[in-house]
């Protein structure tokens, strides 16, 4: 069992992200196959749209944000408590909605 206190984590800089900054909360090396850390999006941040080769899972703790996904008809907006999941290799684009900052857990399951 592992305890992480919110002031605890390491800072980092997501590539392809502007406007947002992350703080990783547990690591691989700690979990064996999960890594989770947290994305500030400040107003007006994004992750451009890019693609993983692991399952994410987006958790919304504050704010609203909007994830698109490579076609046009996917658009999934996410507010404070929905999640999001995307599947390894697929792409999404997120932004935040109403110039308002958000809060996202990123859960990530590698295997």
């Amino acid at each position: 069992m592992i305890t992480i206190k919110r002031e605890e984590g390491t800072p980092y800089e997501a590539p392809q992200h502007e406007g947002v900054y992350g703080v990783i909360k547990l690591t691989k090396e700690q979990t064996k196959q999960t890594v989770i850390s947290y994305s500030y999006f400040l107003p007006n941040g994004y992750a451009e749209m890019s693609s993983a080769p692991v399952d994410r899972i987006y958790v919304v703790v504050k704010g609203s944000v909007t994830v698109t996904g490579d076609s046009p008809d996917e658009v999934h907006v996410a507010d404070k408590g929905d999640l999001v999941y995307i599947e390894a290799g697929e792409k999404r684009e997120i932004r935040v909605n109403s110039g308002q900052p958000a809060e996202v857990m990123v859960i990530v399951v590698e295997s």
